[in-house]
């Protein structure tokens, strides 16, 4: 996880569109040193599963779910009415009906005979009870796919195996997952300098973190590499907490709804400078109250914030990676 951190530094440091407010920064109105007075060095406690939307059976097959669930955690907000929670409480609702609904040949199986056809855009719909097209829907398809065809090949086809096979590593399971699976390789070039953020393969982690409390298939014993989870929902939280500052174009864009383009220096500015304000405020919150916090549990309150503000304005990028 050096690399997401030390890439999003740098990001943060060469930024041209987004600032990170702290007492060395350009700005100077040290936003993050008011965020961490306001909260005291104690984060409000928010559990993992505090909407109770997901599959958890303390078992090899919540490890399967949370691995389809995290390859399909991506870009919900082209239909104002999807969200997250459709999708992790929906693959949950398929579980419980079929519980081979996510074995890994049956992920394949959308590219054979249409007859014997379990995944296509139509087929997940229906297994999420989804009205209508999703965005991106032939990507979700196609990770799906992967998903399938990778464990299969490489992991007896089990999630399961896949975690064990990382020696109770956080760092290594997301290079594992980087490795095999190309849909989870978030990175991006920045300015002449590869960015590395790996998103969806961290929360993946922290899913089995916070869904096994820290045991079993989610104790690691380096979680504290990992970093927060570079989305749409903690910028806008960070930068309404007055955290992040943006230009005034990047700021006009976001307010009137346009859209940013996956890559863009805007656009991975966003992501590399909430990766590089949060570890700041983990950092501040450890030197002022003495109290080790993890960037997952400062991501989760801070998400967990953005959901329950509809008014909420993020930015708007088509991408798979979040």
């Amino acid at each position: 996880m050096d690399d997401v951190r030390e890439t999003s530094a740098w990001v943060a440091t060469h930024s041209s569109h987004v600032l990170v407010d702290s007492s060395d920064s350009r700005v100077n109105n040290a936003g993050i040193e008011k965020v961490v007075e306001n909260i005291q060095g104690s984060i409000p406690k928010v559990e993992w599963d505090y909407e109770g939307i997901h599959y958890f059976d303390n078992g090899p097959l919540s490890v399967q779910y949370l691995f389809v669930l995290d390859a399909l955690n991506f870009c919900f907000w082209p239909d104002k009415d999807l969200n997250y929670d459709h999708l992790a409480s929906g693959l949950k609702a398929a579980l419980q009906n079929d519980k081979s609904a996510f074995d890994a040949d049956r992920l394949q199986k959308y590219t054979e005979d249409e007859s014997n056809l379990l995944v296509s855009g139509p087929e997940l719909r229906e297994l999420l009870k989804w009205p209508r097209p999703l965005p991106l829907e032939d990507e979700r398809v196609r990770l799906l796919h992967e998903v399938g065809f990778e464990l299969e090949r490489n992991f007896g086809g089990k999630a399961s195996n896949l975690v064990e096979s990382c020696g109770k590593s956080a760092a290594k399971l997301v290079a594992l997952v980087t490795r095999h699976f190309a849909g989870f390789r978030d990175h991006s070039v920045y300015k002449g300098h590869q960015v590395f953020l790996y998103k969806r393969a961290q929360i993946f982690v922290a899913d089995l973190w916070g869904a096994f409390k820290g045991q079993g298939y989610g104790e690691f014993y380096d979680i504290g590499s990992i970093t927060m989870f570079a989305d749409y929902v903690v910028p806008a939280v960070l930068e309404q907490l007055g955290v992040l500052k943006y230009s005034s174009r990047l700021a006009n864009i976001i307010e009137t709804n346009n859209e940013i383009s996956s890559g863009s220096e805007e656009e991975v500015e966003l992501r590399a400078c909430s990766v590089y304000a949060v570890e700041k405020m983990k950092e501040l919150i450890r030197i002022k109250s003495g109290k080790q916090v993890l960037s997952v549990e400062l991501d989760l309150w801070l998400w967990s914030v953005g959901v329950q503000c509809p008014a909420l304005q993020h930015h708007r990028t088509l991408s798979i990676y979040y």
